[in-house]
């Protein structure tokens, strides 16, 4: 019998350990793909709501918010690194050749294209399939590899055509409010069941699997779940 299992995963695309932990994931998920069907829905959740859209140097905006000195957030990025390299991902340094700045922005408009391609995802007419993640790890890439802005409008309108959305209907959702109301309620609701760090990924709207663990704590994680749902 095989077990249908349904994941919210929480996260922010300004955050580093939501790629660790979503590159993670997709390993557990191929490795229990005879055992059981999966539906996974992004929700949003933004790690710094008042980001100006200028963003800020990462190094100081980590040291400002968590109170540690600049070299234990340059040792922590480090470490980030190369759990990413283990997984497939690349941190870019900025002072490697096309790294970009080590910046942080804000990325509510980047949730706003995210909560459209689940939409469209669920249109059946639209043909498209797994379009919210494909774009999800397609912001994950610009921010964190190509060191791109993720609120600039032309980058993101660029990175929804990437994936095979329409962009001038990107660019009509950028520069109007829509989907604003649907984002702040879906972000709210999570905060409001106790969700205050990503990622955060919720499995039958009962268990919770927070931060960005190794394949095998996912892996067992999902055989538990899929045993107990049987």
């Amino acid at each position: 019998m095989t077990i249908h299992l349904k994941i919210d995963f929480v996260s922010d695309v300004a955050c580093p350990w939501c790629i660790v932990g979503l590159r993670s994931l997709d390993i557990a998920l191929k490795n229990v793909a005879s055992d059981m069907t999966v539906e996974m829905h992004f929700q949003p959740f933004e790690l710094n709501p008042n980001m100006p859209p200028e963003g800020q140097d990462i190094t100081e905006h980590i040291t400002e918010k968590y109170g540690i000195s600049a070299e234990q957030a340059n040792a922590n990025r480090e470490n980030i690194r190369k759990r990413g390299a283990e997984l497939g991902f690349k941190f870019s340094r900025a002072d490697e050749p096309g790294g970009g700045r080590n910046w942080v922005y804000n990325t509510f408009d980047a949730h706003r294209l995210l909560h459209w391609a689940a939409i469209e995802d669920a249109d059946s007419s639209t043909g498209l399939q797994g379009t919210q993640k494909a774009l999800k790890e397609a912001m994950f890439q610009a921010l964190f590899t190509d060191g791109k802005n993720l609120s600039d409008h032309a980058i993101l309108v660029n990175l929804a055509g990437h994936v095979g959305l329409d962009e001038e209907h990107a660019a009509q959702i950028l520069t109007s409010n829509t989907f604003a109301q649907e984002v702040r309620e879906r972000e709210q609701f999570f905060v409001r069941q106790g969700i205050n760090s990503v990622p955060a990924i919720i499995i039958n709207e009962r268990h919770l699997i927070s931060g960005g663990q190794p394949p095998e704590v996912f892996e067992r994680a999902l055989r538990q779940i899929a045993m107990e749902a049987d």
